[in-house]
């Protein structure tokens, strides 16, 4: 595997790590979407390499490590990351805060898909703070974008 590949892969497990780190109840409700932020960055840097296929498999991973049943996370992945996928192009010519709004919309979008799935399996009843995760997203957006950017001109990550 190649250095370029590793460092790919190392960022999404640092955000799987990132997203079931033990936090205070009241800081757990603003949880950002690590995963769904750091596989919209690849996706809009490199389209070939981090696709739909990456968001399923993470989100696989995602559901092993949070516990939900089988195939939750890995669809509201999926679709966002397929949404992001087929508007890349016009996305990446968008400023780094237009790109935060849009990032909110896929994690809105995200979060709604999971809470809509679990509402068949099981009797959960949607409440508001389901949604405050995609305002702590949209902020950290600049930030990560900032970071894996250096990062990748860092390693000449094409």
């Amino acid at each position: 595997m190649r250095k370029r590949n590793v460092i790919i892969w190392g960022s999404i497990i640092i955000a799987l790590v990132l997203q079931i780190v033990p936090l205070p109840i009241q800081a757990d409700v603003y949880r950002p979407d690590w995963v769904l932020v750091v596989l919209a960055y690849w996706s809009m840097a490199l389209p070939n390499r981090v696709n739909v296929g990456v968001a399923f498999i993470t989100g696989v991973a995602m559901d092993i490590l949070v516990g939900t049943t089988l195939g939750i996370h890995s669809l509201g992945l999926s679709v966002s990351i397929y949404i992001l996928a087929a508007n890349y192009q016009r996305l990446r010519n968008y400023s780094v805060w237009q790109q935060a709004i849009i990032i909110g919309l896929l994690s809105s979008l995200y979060h709604l898909m999971t809470f809509w799935v679990q509402h068949l399996l099981t009797d959960i009843y949607f409440q508001f703070d389901y949604l405050w995760p995609v305002a702590a997203s949209m902020v950290l957006w600049p930030w990560v974008f900032w970071l894996l950017r250096k990062t990748r001109r860092q390693f000449s990550i094409m």
